[in-house]
């Protein structure tokens, strides 16, 4: 059982791993703004208020915990794409604070920058609109700046190319920095089926210092 500070656990990724987490009895507590928005119960969990901006904040939310989970992710309106790459930051800037006992940090990523079989980038189709293109360069620029940290341990999960509420099959396939594709050229999750990859990166970690992706 691992004790686990989830930033984001009202979104759609970060309830579903919410709720994997305490399905599988694990400890955690969720950070929020507003903490009437959870509205979850389990013996497991516990709520408290935070601030992923604020450096400060992440620190009391990760003191004693053996994970920190990021799901802020800028799907839930314009107004979240700018604070992907500061949350990134302060998420950082929080966990040098505790030195030595920070616990392993575990943020939810993007697909734009996994590369295609052409060898182009997920962010390269055509047609993509422009608030998507803004939440992809914004998970890559998170991305680049995770890749500069060595003094934390943090690891970058990015989807595949299209995640969506559905069916946790209990199967998925995993990358590093190339798309997850099936045999037919699509590339999808379900956002269950994530939560379950997060949550075994949690109790197994195969990437730490990296960015790895699932898929179907």
């Amino acid at each position: 059982m691992s004790t686990i500070a989830l930033f984001g656990a009202n979104g759609t990724i970060g309830s579903r791993i919410l709720n994997e987490a305490l399905q599988r009895g694990h400890q955690v507590t969720a950070v929020v703004r507003d903490p009437a928005k959870i509205t979850t119960t389990h013996p497991n969990l516990t709520v408290a208020t935070g601030d992923i901006l604020d450096p400060a904040s992440v620190a009391a939310a990760a003191k004693g915990q053996d994970v920190l989970v990021s799901a802020v992710g800028g799907g839930d309106g314009p107004g979240h794409v700018a604070t992907i790459e500061p949350a990134a930051k302060s998420l950082v800037a929080g966990l040098r604070t505790l030195g030595e006992a920070a616990p392993r940090l575990i943020a939810v990523g993007g697909a734009g920058s996994l590369r295609t079989p052409d060898g182009k980038q997920v962010w390269d189709a055509d047609g993509l609109p422009d608030f998507l293109l803004q939440i992809m360069h914004a998970h890559g620029d998170a991305l680049d700046y995770y890749r500069t940290v060595s003094d934390v341990h943090w690891t970058n999960l990015s989807p595949a190319a299209g995640i969506e509420p559905g069916e946790r099959t209990g199967t998925y396939r995993t990358g590093t920095d190339e798309l997850v594709t099936a045999a037919d050229g699509s590339s999808r999750i379900s956002a269950e089926d994530y939560a379950m990859a997060l949550v075994d990166e949690i109790e197994r970690p195969r990437h730490v210092g990296r960015r790895f992706t699932v898929g179907y």
